[in-house]
């Protein structure tokens, strides 16, 4: 599985990010970011072009290398700082109360221990920040639940770990988050993968 994850799922998942129905959800939530920024599983750098001039610094973390190579070359404003960080989000090299901005989109999904990731950026967020986030989960209906537990095992061994079950509102919330905002709905395609969360969350 070496070539496979180092080579070809990189390239895998920069693919499945380009598809354009999921430009609405990171104009809303990167539109959202503010001041230092913390993006969790920055990837290939897909949201990159999206942060706007309320934003002075983005700290980019992801454990690939290669992900983080991609992103290097990904378009955005040259005068925005953006500093990559190869790290794990359960173990965020950031001192406390540092950033005004955490950012996840579609990454709870694939960290192995998405508890402890969600424990580390409420400890990196500000009293007064937020965590913006939209993604795919745990969907209401049973009998898409059924689909989602049955085809997870063998779909986190194809996709880098993504995990199409994950209860994101408890999890965000057992995280030691109160959610401000919170829209949830199927976006257009299969329906196991394609249960949406999005929504803003503040620091208990």
């Amino acid at each position: 599985m070496g070539f496979y994850n180092d080579v070809i799922l990189p390239r895998l998942c920069q693919l499945s990010m380009r598809n354009k129905r999921l430009v609405p959800y990171r104009e809303r939530v990167i539109g959202g970011a503010q001041g230092c920024v913390l993006e969790i599983g920055v990837g290939s750098g897909m949201n990159l072009p999206f942060y706007g001039y309320g934003v002075h610094e983005i700290l980019a973390l992801d454990p690939a290398s290669q992900l983080i190579d991609m992103a290097r070359e990904a378009p955005y404003r040259r005068e925005l700082p953006v500093r990559f960080l190869a790290a794990s989000a359960e173990d965020i090299p950031l001192e406390d109360q540092s950033v005004d901005t955490v950012v996840t989109t579609w990454t709870l999904c694939t960290i192995p221990q998405a508890g402890a990731a969600l424990c580390e950026m409420r400890r990196v967020l500000r009293p007064s920040g937020r965590l913006l986030f939209v993604e795919h989960g745990l969907a209401p209906d049973e009998s898409v639940r059924r689909w989602q537990n049955w085809l997870t095992p063998a779909w986190r061994r194809i996709s880098g770990g993504c995990h199409l079950n994950r209860p994101i509102r408890a999890m965000i919330e057992a995280g030691g988050f109160r959610l401000d905002r919170l829209q949830t709905g199927y976006m257009p395609g299969p329906k196991p993968m394609t249960y949406m969360y999005e929504g803003s969350a503040r620091p208990k």
